[in-house]
């Protein structure tokens, strides 16, 4: 099956646009919209441990939505939108799955939940990102992260 990608983009160094992606549901394709948004980051020089977390939600993100919203079916798509400026990075991540309640998730730092999986992706992007929202129905993400300081 070919993978079909969607992009519109401006070059790295002038995003006044965002870049949209069209994936299916494939980590390896996720990683690769993972390494295009780092070397974004990298060339607007944002620092290091900004990068570093953006990357490990950004995973969290794209994992979620291809593991739990699209059920790893590579029919389904995963769209991803986001933007780079001087000071702030933004991405909005959407599956096709029935979504879910993020504030139904059970707490993962509770002792009777050290041991499992579920809430952990999502108190990570909580953690490393400036402001993390989701949709009504939660099957999309927006994720923002200001800038810490220079690399």
């Amino acid at each position: 099956m070919a993978i079909q990608v969607e992009k519109e983009s401006q070059p790295m160094m002038d995003q006044r646009r965002p870049c949209h992606i069209l994936i299916p549901s494939d980590p390896g394709e996720a990683r690769r919209v993972q390494e295009e948004i780092e070397a974004a980051l990298k060339a607007h020089q944002f620092a290091e441990h900004d990068i570093f977390g953006v990357r490990l939600a950004l995973e969290e993100a794209l994992i979620n939505a291809i593991k739990h919203g699209n059920r790893m079916e590579r029919g389904k798509q995963v769209r991803i939108t986001y933007q780079v400026h001087a000071d702030t990075f933004t991405v909005h991540i959407e599956d096709e799955g029935p979504g879910f309640d993020p504030n139904a998730l059970p707490d993962p730092t509770a002792e009777e939940n050290l041991e499992r999986p579920c809430g952990r992706g999502v108190m990570l992007m909580r953690h490393f990102m400036t402001e993390v929202s989701f949709n009504d129905c939660g099957n999309s993400v927006t994720m923002c992260k200001q800038r810490n300081g220079r690399a």
